[in-house]
């Protein structure tokens, strides 16, 4: 049986509620995890100690001196590397860094920004696809779903010319841009087509004599 608390005990623990803590902190967690289907724990303690330490290099920045030229460059140097990553969507102030978090990690994680681009219906589809090595960036295949895609490499995601799904978005598109086209237009497409079958013996005809 655990004995009762002294009263000085009680006097310094009086504010902090390890439990709850850890029970709030746990929940967040998970729910993170389940949101963007990361199935490696470790991969969302990275994301988390490097948010922390983002957030705190930014609070060293602004404990400088306003009129350190130190203090200009370093935030400029920072907020430029955090927007060309993505985790921030201006470069306005350091203020931004305070809402880096693990989960802005995690929306810069392939199969995030695939379901961005409308490449992929969910995320879990997302993950079999790049598994599977239907997806490149850039050159490269990747295979991995923890892989971050910066800014300017978003234009740069897109299926590999081997891929079987690279080849049914094609076709899909074929028939819907047919199917949008105006009613002159196909009216205009199957006269032509028409046309050349009707030409087409009178051609051989000639070519023969």
């Amino acid at each position: 049986m655990v004995r009762k608390l002294k009263y000085h005990e009680q006097k310094l623990l009086k504010k902090v509620d390890f439990i709850n803590w850890e029970v709030d902190n746990n929940l967040h967690e998970v729910k993170v995890l389940r949101k963007y289907h990361i199935e490696k724990r470790e991969d969302y303690t990275k994301y988390n100690k490097l948010s922390r330490n983002i957030r705190d290099l930014a609070q060293k920045i602004r404990d400088l001196n306003e009129k350190d030229g130190f203090r200009a460059q370093s935030t400029h140097q920072l907020l430029e590397k955090l927007y060309s990553i993505g985790l921030i969507p201006t470069r306005q102030n350091l203020s931004l860094t305070d809402k880096v978090t693990a989960s802005a990690f995690c929306r810069r994680r392939l199969p995030s920004i695939m379901l961005n681009l409308r490449m992929a219906q969910n995320l879990k589809t997302a993950i079999t696809f790049i598994e599977q090595g239907h997806v490149r960036v850039g050159p490269d295949i990747v295979t991995d779903p923890a892989f971050l895609v910066t800014r300017n490499m978003e234009d740069f995601v897109t299926w590999v010319d081997s891929s079987k799904i690279k080849q049914h978005v094609m076709n899909y598109n074929d028939e819907v841009s047919f199917q949008n086209l105006p009613m002159c237009y196909l009216i205009v497409a199957v006269a032509c087509s028409l046309e050349r079958m009707t030409l087409s013996p009178v051609i051989n005809i000639n070519i023969d004599r």
